[in-house]
């Protein structure tokens, strides 16, 4: 099954590596003009290089009216993925404190509110409607030990995907990608140890952590017209560990 995006202008968030950079080549390939966001600079710049024809965008998505100014400025887009997001070092429930939660929140949920607004107006208005992915995680799912800010946001980026699909359609197409442990620079290096990867790996039928390309295809694929009845939906990437 081929997937094209011709003739379709896209906007990333997050990315300026891992799975962002990824879905960004996955776009560019198939064929779609590409926004790349990122708070980095220099990630934008190494992005630029690897993909001449994209167009980059700093921006940094805590800032509200900032990352509104940003994102109105590319115009009017078909395609959407909310990609950034902040995963702060584990902590207690009890000891993480009121800057941790709000840190956590701005970047990945209201950034992805916000965003989302700003592109659905337009999407809505061009009358062409378009298609949303969101990047959530199987912590949506399930609890993870010390991890209650960044689960509780991406439990809350799950419901807005459905509240929005709920409101939208027929016209925007809005989804969920729910991925695991994935085998970007910054997955290798925080499960690099076998003693605390083992025990996680066992717990997915897969035996093993994802591939960046393999979270990009489902995204491509939600993105397209391929998926053209399905809108609404969290679908994990996981390798069968939420069935575990």
């Amino acid at each position: 099954m081929e997937i094209r995006l011709d003739n379709k202008k896209a906007l990333v968030t997050g990315a300026g590596r891992g799975i962002g950079w990824g879905i960004v080549r996955g776009l560019v390939e198939c064929g779609a003009e590409v926004y790349a966001l990122s708070i980095t600079k220099a990630n934008l710049d190494d992005l630029k290089l690897e993909f001449p024809p994209i167009h980059t965008v700093q921006a940094d998505l805590s800032d509200w009216e900032a990352t509104r100014a940003a994102v109105e400025g590319v115009g009017t887009i078909d395609l959407l993925v909310n990609n950034a997001a902040v995963s702060p070092s584990p902590m207690p429930f009890v000891d993480t404190d009121k800057k941790t939660y709000e840190d956590v929140f701005s970047v990945n949920l209201m950034a992805a509110i916000n965003v989302s607004q700003v592109a659905a107006r337009g999407m809505l208005a061009s009358g062409r409607g378009g298609a949303i992915v969101n990047i959530s995680s199987v912590n949506a799912c399930i609890a993870i030990n010390k991890t209650s800010p960044y689960n509780i946001a991406k439990a809350g980026l799950d419901m807005m995907t459905k509240c929005m699909a709920m409101e939208l359609s027929p016209t925007i197409r809005i989804n969920s990608v729910n991925p695991t442990v994935c085998m970007t620079a910054m997955g290798k290096h925080h499960w690099s140890d076998p003693k605390k990867a083992d025990p996680w790996k066992a717990r997915h039928p897969m035996g093993r952590f994802g591939e960046v390309e393999e979270v990009v295809n489902t995204v491509l694929f939600l993105l397209s017209d391929k998926a053209s009845y399905t809108t609404g939906t969290c679908v994990p990437v996981d390798g069968g560990l939420l069935c575990n």
